[in-house]
């Protein structure tokens, strides 16, 4: 059974990274929110010369991050993707993508973890817009044992990078740290042949209870994590295809462009079966509590549930 953590993914994410900076003095983390969302507090007190606060202005933060880790600083920047992938998109295109410098963006509050604060504040065109930056990977990580690992693997590793996680607390997905991660390497986390549900970021955990209520059914549900959206894992994608003959994506993120779209796209090309896209439709989020908004949209594990039994039934 899977159980909840009281640790947000972002707070993992720091953590980690602080463990790591105390061992490795060329680490640095650049932020325009330290002690908001971003929680870099006690990185900031505890290594100040690591650190840099460059106030609101996101695409500073990015252009002095690229600066710095053209010398060979290996530099993290954070701060809300909602404005990172906005307000600064430009230099990430090119001091990072069309410049090949490894940065690696932390942004916070992804998706629509601000909830009631509304559509200026969600990040739901984020997949969409990076995967089109040829050099930049994109990573979503489920739950706070999976974000530890992704940091670990993050410090030396040479490509541009952007990671979304949300706001609040999330249920463990990983119940210990006994298992594999590897960007670009989806994780089949159950074994089934009559559908595949593929989730990404915080849809993940719905995925797998929808899977358990399907199973109560006498259905049979591969369960993928789909983590890394780019380079996203096109053998399973197509090897779930082939093997299940239906496949239903879930994400906290517009139905356009997204892991639906790279799910759609895999198989159309090399093995073409059923697709149901689940996310958010093309309108302007509901305002509410985040769990309000999953419910709203089907994104949630009831959602799912009532989808792959009409999905089943066509």
């Amino acid at each position: 059974m899977f159980t909840a953590n009281k640790i947000p993914c972002r707070k993992s994410f720091t953590d980690t990274l602080l463990g790591l900076a105390r061992k490795d003095k060329d680490i640095l983390a650049v932020t325009s929110d330290a002690s908001g969302s971003v929680t870099l507090t006690d990185f900031a007190k505890e290594l100040p010369g690591q650190f840099v606060e460059v106030g609101i202005a996101e695409q500073n933060a990015v252009g002095v991050s690229a600066g710095l880790a053209s010398t060979g600083k290996k530099v993290f920047v954070c701060g809300p993707a909602c404005f990172y992938v906005a307000r600064s998109l430009e230099q990430v295109k090119v001091d990072m993508a069309y410049s090949q410098i490894p940065v690696k963006i932390l942004g916070v509050s992804g998706g629509v973890s601000y909830g009631a604060l509304g559509s200026t504040h969600h990040s739901l065109h984020d997949i969409a817009a990076l995967r089109t930056f040829p050099g930049m990977q994109v990573v979503i990580p489920s739950d706070v044992r999976q974000t530890k690992k992704l940091v670990e693997q993050l410090v030396d590793y040479d490509h541009p990078v952007y990671v979304r996680v949300g706001r609040n607390a999330v249920p463990d997905v990983y119940e210990n740290d006994d298992f594999e991660f590897v960007i670009g390497k989806a994780n089949t986390l159950t074994e089934g042949n009559d559908l595949t549900i593929i989730g990404t970021g915080e849809t993940v955990f719905h995925c797998l209870q929808a899977a358990k209520m399907l199973k109560e059914k006498g259905v049979s549900c591969r369960v993928i994590d789909m983590h890394t959206l780019k380079p996203a894992d096109t053998e399973a994608i197509v090897k779930a295809a082939r093997e299940t003959g239906r496949i239903i994506s879930v994400e906290e993120h517009s139905i356009h462009g997204g892991l639906g779209a790279i799910v759609a796209e895999t198989v159309s090309q090399n093995c073409p079966v059923p697709v149901r896209i689940l996310g958010i439709p093309d309108e302007n989020a509901i305002h509410a509590q985040p769990l309000e908004i999953f419910r709203h949209y089907g994104i949630d594990y009831n959602g799912i549930y009532k989808t792959a039994l009409e999905f089943l039934n066509t």
